[in-house]
């Protein structure tokens, strides 16, 4: 068995349905490590590759940034060894400028002017109702970003492994059924200004939605970019589109915003729905997985031997702040 300084890749899941996503796509799963009864997480362990890997989920029922923030900081106490940190689960897509999809996946990317993650709850209103950021939250490790240069580049010169991993976690997992790509018919855009009828989608106006080219094939396609995080759901379409458009976001979720300062990490999203008031819950669990998979397809790209000492520590969090 292994000891809790043998686990170098710390991953935070928020669902149920994500934790599972992440166990499906280990290539093995380890034996439980006794816990220090002041950690109230629960772990499961494994490794991709040469890589171990410890997840953690949220408690259920209890989301958002405090409650991701409360898990990380109990990961890092309870392995101090951790040097790469992820956040992988599901999000709200931005389709107003990209052709993202139910089942793609969103990457968080710092630019010039962004971290890559934004705390879009955390500012002010100013001149034209503008709203202003305030603050502003860690950027993800140098060593995850220079993997995620190295990815970009790989997928420049040949197809992303993704749905390769999805294939073998399928055969290997075969209950695991609702993780699978649930069909172009179902993905359905509606017009930022269309808000939902009934109790399902069934109800709605099928001329509200958004004509969009078919894709020649399924495989999830990736797209790099911020994220906006915050204590809440975003499900207005309008809303949405202002704030996509003020903030120039590729997706909305609810619990990174909570890690970056104290858990700096690279925080990658499965797109299951619009953001809007179309949610489409149905996509979730595959959503989960693409998420799963692109962060075992970057954990290959990180050569085990070169987890560098000089990754980010607790003490050089600490001096962070």
């Amino acid at each position: 068995m292994l000891s809790h300084d043998a686990y170098t890749v710390g991953w935070v899941a928020a669902l149920p349905i994500e934790m599972a996503a992440a166990r499906a796509i280990l290539d093995d799963v380890h034996l439980p490590l006794s816990m220090n009864p002041n950690d109230s997480n629960v772990y499961a362990f494994g490794n991709i590759g040469n890589h171990n890997i410890v997840i953690a989920c949220l408690p259920s029922g209890q989301y958002g940034i405090t409650s991701a923030a409360l898990v990380a900081n109990n990961m890092r106490w309870s392995f101090p060894s951790i040097k790469i940190r992820l956040m992988v689960g599901i999000g709200g897509g931005v389709p107003d400028k990209v052709d993202i999809r139910l089942g793609d996946v969103v990457v968080s990317n710092p630019t010039a002017s962004s971290p890559g993650v934004i705390q879009y709850d955390f500012g002010k209103t100013v001149k034209a109702g503008r709203f202003q950021l305030s603050g502003a939250l860690n950027k993800p490790p140098q060593q995850l970003l220079t993997a995620v240069a190295k990815l970009r580049a790989d997928h420049q010169l040949s197809p992303s492994r993704m749905s390769e991993f999805l294939a073998d976690m399928r055969q290997r997992n075969i209950m695991m059924d609702a993780y699978t790509y649930r069909g172009a018919g179902q993905d359905r855009l509606y017009r930022a200004t269309y808000d939902h009828v009934g109790e399902s989608c069934d109800d709605c106006d099928l001329s509200q939605l958004v004509r969009r080219d078919p894709r020649p094939n399924n495989y999830p396609k990736i797209h790099y970019g911020i994220i906006a995080s915050a204590n809440q759901v975003m499900k207005h379409g309008q809303t949405r589109h202002r704030l996509a458009h003020e903030l120039d976001v590729l997706c909305f979720e609810m619990e990174a915003a909570g890690l970056m300062d104290s858990f700096p990490c690279l925080v990658i999203r499965g797109i299951c729905d619009y953001s809007d008031s179309h949610k489409a819950k149905q996509w979730q669990e595959y959503a989960a997985v693409t998420a799963a998979a692109y962060a075992k397809e970057l954990l290959f790209v990180i050569p085990s031997e070169e987890i560098h000492e000089d990754s980010m520590t607790d003490n050089d969090i600490a001096s962070s702040r």
